[in-house]
C-alpha cells in the first residue's frame, strides 16, 4: 500500500508541474543534514519526487541521532555547515542564528502553521527554521490489554505503580522504555517539569543561571526518579540496551502494555509489527494530580538553511516546493505520517494524532518545554540519567550533575 501511495503521489507531483514555483536550471547539490533518523524513509521519497521536478539539483541527505549535536558543532567548526541542518526549535533558534538564513519573506515561511512559526522565529519578525512535523508527546498503551486487565489508563503516580502491579500479575511486561537512547528522557523529563511550575520557560532560565535546583521541586526531585526507577522495575530487562527498536518491538507484539519517551512518529513502525493493534495515547502520570497529566503539543525540531550555502537559491527553491506544491504537502501526511506544519495540509488518519489532537482540547496541553534547553544539555541530561540507572551515581549526584551541565552548556556564559 505504502509503495502505490508513493507512486501515485510522484505522479501528482509530476502532474502539478506546471503549478510549481519555478526552479532554477543550473545543476546544484544540496548537503543536508539533520537529526531524526525515524524518518529516512520518507526523506528519501520526498528527495526522490523532487529530482522529477528539478532533476538538475542533487540532495546528498544524511542523518542520525546519536551525538547529532556534537556532529553539527564539528563541521560547523570546520568551515563545512550543511546547506540544510536540524537543531532543536525554541532556545537554539537564537544559538544557531549567525548560522541560518532568514527567510520570513519565502513562500515557506507564509506556508507555515503560525503556532510552528512562533518556535522558529528570531529577533523582529525573522524566520529561522521550518520544521519536519509537528509532534504530539505522551505515553503510549495497548487498549486491548488494558481492557483484558480491566483497568484504566493511570493519571497519577500511585495509578501507575498499581496499574505495573496488575499487569505484572496478568503476565504482561507492563512498560517498555527505550534507556538506550538519550533523547527519550528529554520527552520524558518535560512533562514533570511543566507539573513543577506555571512557568515552565522561568524556570528553566532559573537552573540555566544556576539559581534553581532539583530539591526545591517535588515533581523533579522526587517523582521524576520515582517515575524513572518504577520503569526499571517494571520495564526491560536490560534497559540500557534497549533502543527505539527495542521498545517498538515491545510494544508492537503484544509484550509491553506502555511505552514511553515516544509520540505519532512510531505509530506506523508499530503497526507495521500488528496493524490491528489498538493504540492509546495519554499524558504522564507526573504527581497526585489527574488535571496535571496532560500530552505535550508542538514543533520541537526546526531545519535551518545556511545563510551562507554556495546554492542558497537551490536551497530556497527545495523548501519552498515542499511546504506549498501537491506533493510537498500531502507528504507529511501520506508518506512521513506526522503532523503537518504547514496551514492547508490534510491532517493523517492516525491513532495519536486523533487522540492527540482530542486531548488537546478536553485537557489542555503542556508546554513543549524541551525546547527551552538547547540539545546539547539535553544530551548530558539523558547520559546523566543513564549513568544513575546504571547505578554508577545516586540521585543527588545525577541531580547535580545536571544542574551544572544546565549552567555549563546553556547559562549566560555558554
Amino acid at each position: 500500500m505504502k509503495k502505490l501511495l508513493c507512486m501515485l503521489l510522484t505522479a501528482a507531483a509530476l502532474l502539478s508541474l506546471c503549478v510549481a514555483p519555478a526552479m532554477a536550471e543550473d545543476a546544484a547539490e544540496i548537503n543536508m543534514f539533520i537529526a531524526s533518523p525515524e524518518y529516512a524513509d520518507a526523506v528519501n521519497e520526498l528527495i526522490a519526487a523532487y529530482k522529477e521536478v528539478a532533476p538538475n539539483v542533487t540532495i546528498n541527505y544524511e542523518t542520525t541521532q546519536n551525538d547529532y549535536p556534537t556532529l553539527l558543532k564539528t563541521r560547523i567548526n570546520a568551515g563545512m555547515t550543511p546547506d540544510i541542518f536540524s537543531t532543536t526549535s525554541g532556545k537554539e533558534i537564537a544559538d544557531y542564528a549567525e548560522y541560518s538564513y532568514n527567510f520570513a519573506s519565502e513562500p515557506a515561511a507564509q506556508a507555515m502553521d503560525p503556532a510552528v512559526a512562533a518556535m522558529m522565529a528570531y529577533g523582529d519578525g525573522e524566520i529561522h527554521g521550518f520544521a519536519l512535523k509537528g509532534n504530539y508527546f505522551g505515553m503510549l498503551y495497548n487498549k486491548a490489554i488494558f481492557e483484558e486487565v480491566g483497568i484504566e489508563f493511570p493519571k497519577t503516580l500511585d495509578e501507575f505503580e498499581a496499574a505495573c502491579e496488575k499487569l505484572t500479575e496478568a503476565g504482561y511486561q507492563p512498560v517498555t522504555t527505550g534507556f538506550a537512547e538519550w533523547w527519550v528522557f528529554k520527552h520524558v523529563m518535560q512533562h514533570f517539569l511543566d507539573a513543577a511550575t506555571d512557568d515552565p520557560a522561568a524556570l528553566v532560565a532559573a537552573f540555566q543561571k544556576g539559581e534553581a535546583h532539583f530539591a526545591d521541586y517535588p515533581e523533579l526531585y522526587d517523582n521524576f526518579f520515582r517515575f524513572i526507577d518504577l520503569c526499571v522495575k517494571y520495564g526491560d530487562n536490560k534497559p540500557l540496551e534497549t533502543d527505539l527498536a527495542g521498545e517498538d518491538s515491545a510494544f508492537g507484539v503484544g509484550k509491553a502494555a506502555m511505552m514511553i519517551g515516544q509520540g505519532a512518529w512510531v505509530e506506523a513502525d508499530v503497526l507495521a509489527i500488528d496493524d490491528a493493534l489498538q493504540i492509546g495515547f495519554a499524558g504522564y502520570p507526573v504527581c497526585d494530580d489527574p488535571a496535571k497529566s496532560q500530552i505535550i503539543g508542538g514543533s520541537d525540531q526546526a531545519l535551518r538553511i545556511n545563510k551562507d550555502s554556495a546554492n542558497l537559491q537551490a536551497v530556497l527553491d527545495f523548501v519552498n516546493w515542499w511546504y506549498t506544491s501537491d506533493y510537498g504537502k500531502a507528504w507529511f501526511c501520506d508518506v512521513a505520517g506526522v503532523i503537518p506544519p504547514v496551514t492547508d495540509a490534510k491532517v493523517a488518519d492516525m491513532q495519536i494524532i486523533k487522540q492527540g489532537a482530542e486531548l488537546s482540547q478536553t485537557d489542555g496541553a503542556a508546554a513543549l518545554s524541551i525546547c527551552y534547553s538547547s540539545d546539547s544539555f539535553n544530551q548530558a541530561m539523558g547520559e546523566a540519567i543513564q549513568a544513575y540507572i546504571g547505578g554508577s551515581i545516586d540521585k543527588d549526584a545525577c541531580c547535580a550533575q545536571i544542574e551544572a551541565k544546565w549552567v555549563e552548556l546553556d547559562g549566560p556564559a555558554a
